[in-house]
């Protein structure tokens, strides 16, 4: 299996999480779709030019980051069961999933859109809406978090994959410390041996991006 990614898309690193969490041997395509040529080269591959991206060892393609995990899931028999065997418990993984990608990453996304303009053109209104959502989901699953170890039971699943790449931006964008829940599975989630595996790549290409020297792992 192939997976063609970039280390600091939040996206990326929520399949990242699932392949090292299902202990998957895969080769590693970093993609930077920034990059004219490498742009070109793979929309030859995958037209619409979306990251991430499984090639399978059939060679068939596998877009969007929850169906790859659910792949996996489902084709690896090995590592950390990501979709519970209940099937109450596997609707709300999917749910929570859902909930992670559409309002809070993409929403921290807008979010540092607006910050990456310069102060006179930003929309202070629009800022100030995202931020709100974004605290009132952050609090909703912080609520869940005290009857839980993960977001759903004890097993680490799906729904954790979506969430943990999300917190460090959060936590820096957002005064969220008073949600001690999410400040203990914060803590929890660094220490992740996966986790810690995906973090380290994306500190080397952020550090690669700020000095504009390719760094040696």
């Amino acid at each position: 299996m192939e997976l063609f990614y970039h280390p600091l898309s939040r996206y990326s690193q929520k399949v990242l999480l699932g392949l090292y969490e299902k202990q998957v041997n895969f080769y590693p395509r970093v993609t930077e779709l920034r990059d004219p040529i490498q742009r070109q080269t793979f929309s030859k591959i995958y037209p619409p030019c979306k990251l991430p991206l499984l090639k399978c060892s059939d060679g068939s393609l596998l877009p969007e980051s929850t169906i790859i995990i659910e792949y996996l899931d489902q084709h690896i028999p090995g590592g950390t069961r990501l979709l519970p065997k209940d099937s109450a418990d596997c609707l709300r993984v999917r749910l929570w999933d859902r909930i992670i990608d559409n309002d809070i990453s993409n929403q921290l996304f807008l979010l540092e859109q607006q910050l990456s303009m310069a102060p006179e053109h930003r929309n202070e209104l629009a800022m100030a809406q995202v931020k709100q959502r974004l605290l009132q989901v952050l609090a909703s699953i912080d609520d869940e978090l005290a009857n839980s170890h993960w977001l759903v039971g004890d097993g680490f699943t799906l729904a954790d994959c979506a969430l943990v790449p999300c917190l460090e931006p959060a936590f820096e964008l957002l005064s969220l410390l008073e949600l001690e829940n999410l400040c203990r599975y914060r803590q929890q989630a660094k220490i992740r041996g996966a986790w810690e595996l995906v973090a380290e790549e994306a500190q080397l290409a952020a550090a690669e991006e700020t000095s504009g020297l390719k760094l040696i792992p």
